[in-house]
């Protein structure tokens, strides 16, 4: 296992690689730069510009800057923020806790959502109950995660039952855990909302197929009951395509939960991003979006020895 889980990271490895080449290049094909509004000042002379440029190496060539963050992600930078002024992993690190604050909760309340309901589709499928999550699931995914984002905080803003912004409350000093917990209420609901549907119906699909197989149907010849059918027999037939899926849901998550962070105004990675682009923080957007590269890369990862462990023709490869 250890060797199969090796030759993946050693994939991600290169994947973050080639990432961070691309990102570089489209950084340098983006007109201007963090200091190109400082020209238009008067006030500031040529040659603080030039000595400015130098400082912060926006003057070498791309592959020399390149080479220098590669240095800066060894010691555990990933560059330097130019409107900080501080290191981009000492931004990242607090937001990037409280992304996967919301992240990690939808995932889990994701999955323990749609495997009951998705087996319960299957179990009655072209009755009443399969047609009316149909229906419901052809509704939501219809639906730009942007609406959903947009009417959850309508539903704060008309019923002020959950508070809107934030991890916590002005009357606040500190952060309290019961106050952080009912401001995460609302973004939670949104990524659970907008991810649910399609696990839903990955959920069903693959149990139907399985229900269908020739295995299934010896199995229910021997008399067992339905529920030890379904949850003992059938489930883990049909479990390798939904762990694949569990790495895919993973990387939703995260793109999602940037979009609900700027809406819900949620401290996360997603408005850190949005200003960085805005004031061509370099750096920090590629620091960003490596951080994100990471999490979706940790999924995959677990998602890969959950397959191994479950999959005995993966360990006999």
């Amino acid at each position: 296992m250890i060797r199969y889980l090796l030759r993946r990271l050693g994939n991600t490895l290169l994947l973050l690689f080639g990432v961070s080449i691309i990102l570089f290049l489209l950084s340098k094909a983006a007109p201007g730069e963090f200091l190109a509004e400082a020209r238009l000042n008067t006030q500031i002379s040529p040659k603080t510009i030039a000595a400015l440029r130098s400082q912060y190496g926006l003057d070498q060539p791309l592959p020399v800057r390149y080479v220098r963050w590669l240095g800066s992600v060894a010691k555990g930078d990933f560059g330097y923020s130019l409107a900080y002024n501080m290191p981009v992993s000492s931004l990242l690190w607090p937001r990037a806790r409280h992304t996967l604050l919301l992240t990690v909760p939808a995932l889990l309340l994701s999955w323990l959502i749609a495997i009951p309901l998705g087996i319960l589709a299957a179990s009655h499928r072209r009755g009443w109950i399969d047609r009316a999550f149909s229906t419901a699931t052809s509704t939501l995914v219809a639906l730009p995660d942007l609406l959903i984002a947009l009417l959850v905080l309508l539903f704060a803003l008309r019923t002020r039952i959950f508070p809107v912004g934030g991890m916590s409350s002005v009357a606040f000093q500190e952060e309290s855990f019961t106050d952080v917990l009912w401001h995460m209420v609302l973004p939670v609901m949104a990524l659970v909302v907008g991810s649910l549907p399609v696990l839903l119906r990955h959920v069903r699909a693959s149990m139907v197929e399985v229900l269908d197989s020739s295995y299934i149907q010896a199995v229910r010849g021997h008399g067992l009951p339905w529920r030890t059918i379904v949850y003992r027999h059938a489930l883990p037939a049909a479990a390798n395509p939904l762990i694949s899926l569990f790495g895919l849901s993973v990387a939703g998550l995260l793109s999602v939960s940037l979009l609900v962070e700027v809406v819900m105004g949620w401290p996360g990675i997603g408005p850190l991003l949005i200003e960085s682009i805005l004031s061509r923080d370099l750096f920090v957007v590629i620091g960003g979006v490596i951080f994100s590269m990471i999490f979706m890369a940790i999924g995959n990862l677990m998602a890969d020895a959950l397959l191994y462990i479950f999959d005995p023709r993966i360990r006999m490869q």
